[in-house]
């Protein structure tokens, strides 16, 4: 099955390209999301209009990005958890404390955004990767510290 996607899909394509999919994933997925559309000859013919449109949202999406990007570079965030005696959390950090605290310091950033592979669960500083737009990534600094440990 063809479809036309409306949005960025990952490991799929970008919007506007016209590419082929299984027929399951088509049907039961990228069309009730409103992700994709179906490449009928109609549809087709609405693509270029669509590329355009795009073409020039993205770039101000783009310069968007990037100025929030320069503006979450300064950004550190410091979150406080309970460690067992080798430094070794007991809970986590994950994407979604951290888009916690980013929300507090101003920033509207989608968890989906952060790209963190796996929780932070030791003590320490780390540096986090944002996917502001396919083309800006910003990082943070993430620092992990001990809960109730004296300055």
């Amino acid at each position: 099955m063809e479809v036309i996607l409306k949005e960025d899909v990952v490991n799929l394509g970008h919007r506007g390209e016209v590419v082929k999919v299984a027929e399951g994933y088509g049907r039961n997925y990228l069309l009730p999301k409103k992700l994709a559309i179906e490449a009928t000859r109609g549809n087709k013919a609405v693509i270029e209009q669509m590329k355009q449109a795009a073409v020039r949202r993205s770039a101000v999406e783009k310069a968007d990005a990037e100025a929030l990007a320069r503006q979450v570079e300064a950004v550190t965030l410091t979150f406080l958890r309970k460690a067992g005696e080798k430094d070794h959390l007991f809970g986590s950090v994950t994407s979604v404390d951290i888009a916690e605290g980013l929300e507090k310091k101003g920033f509207n950033i989608e968890r989906r955004k952060i790209q963190l592979s796996d929780p932070l669960k030791s003590l320490g500083s780390f540096d986090v990767a944002i996917k502001l737009h396919r083309d800006v990534t910003s990082h943070i600094k993430v620092v992990v510290e001990k809960e109730g440990e004296e300055a």
